[in-house]
């Protein structure tokens, strides 16, 4: 009797709340085995040993790599987050990093570029992507159901902000409530869109009310920005940080088209539960309710696909648009 194949081992940098649970969800998958976790936090590691036992921690990141691993999970500083991707990938491992994978373009194209020479499968939790209500409302566009889409509204305020000093450091966090939470407004507007070339950028970007400078020691908290797709369709996108919005988070993606309409919503500030509605005149139809238990998805569908074999996928040139776009909302 053949042998069974051996799972892919991985290692865990990072194991927070985020990390962990991310990790939990690659575990659940059965496809993938965790042979090791590097975190800073004792705690932290007590908690994610509960989940994979028989890992070991290690000390830092280069006896993390000197384990000749098939994968590395990267949650750790926005700061460390294409050094630590490019190591990886250069010893061979394939790479899932949490957003974002750079702090601007430069860092993002380098990362890919080593994901390419290594052919090692890389990927970025946008784990809005997963839910089911706006797999439903890609659906809906993909199939001409909308009609021509030629206007795009996006919404992700944040009551609350980031509890992190270094989010608050431009130098380590490459930007702050766009590059926080705008990073999924635009990727999810493109995704759905098909990656349209994006011809033209507009943004207004505050902190404290008051706008930034061209050279900023401080990063923005609330962010308003135009962008006009080749074909003439326009997104609309405003983010913030502890808006005071009278709840804990407003979170919408709504796509208008020339037969129709379509929006992800959350329900009642939530920062989990979404519906999707399509609008048809005045009438709207709920397409997706809650539950859905979606925010492990994008990591598991990661460790699902490296346990299959798979290497680089071009895709992954997405992320790159993305970084482009928010480089140009920066003005840099």
């Amino acid at each position: 009797m053949a042998a069974a194949a051996m799972r892919p081992r991985l290692g865990f940098l990072g194991v927070g709340w985020i990390g962990r649970h991310r990790m939990q969800a690659i575990l659940e998958t059965g496809a993938v085995d965790a042979a090791a976790i590097l975190d800073p936090s004792s705690e932290a590691v007590e908690a994610a040993l509960r989940l994979a036992p028989r890992a070991r921690r290690v000390a830092d990141f280069d006896a993390l790599l000197d384990l000749d691993l098939d994968g590395v999970v990267i949650a750790s500083p926005s700061a460390a987050h294409a050094e630590q991707s490019i190591a990886a990938l250069r010893r061979g491992a394939a790479v899932f990093c949490q957003k974002p994978l750079g702090r601007d373009a430069a860092e993002v194209g380098a990362v890919l570029d080593a994901a390419r020479r290594a052919d090692r499968l890389l990927g970025v939790d946008l784990s809005y992507r997963f839910t089911a209500a706006m797999r439903s409302i890609r659906g809906l566009v993909e199939a001409g159901e909308l009609g021509r889409i030629y206007a795009v509204d996006l919404l992700f305020h944040n009551a609350y902000g980031p509890d992190k000093p270094w989010f608050y450091d431009p130098a380590l966090s490459g930007g702050g409530c766009v590059m926080d939470l705008g990073v999924h407004l635009v990727d999810l507007a493109l995704w759905t869109l098909g990656f349209p070339k994006v011809v033209d950028v507009s943004a207004s970007l505050l902190a404290g009310g008051a706008p930034l400078g061209p050279r900023p020691d401080r990063v923005e908290d609330y962010a308003s920005a135009m962008m006009t797709l080749a074909g003439g369709a326009t997104l609309r996108m405003a983010c913030s940080w502890k808006l005071q919005a009278g709840c804990d988070a407003v979170i919408s993606a709504a796509f208008h088209g020339a037969e129709g309409g379509a929006a992800l919503r959350n329900i009642g500030g939530s920062f989990y539960d979404f519906v999707a509605e399509r609008y048809r005149g005045t009438a709207s139809e709920t397409l997706v309710a809650p539950p859905d238990a979606w925010g492990g998805r994008a990591a598991a569908d990661w460790a699902t696909r490296l346990a299959t074999g798979a290497g680089f996928d071009a895709a992954a040139a997405e992320h790159l648009v993305v970084a482009q776009v928010l480089d140009r909302i920066y003005g840099r």
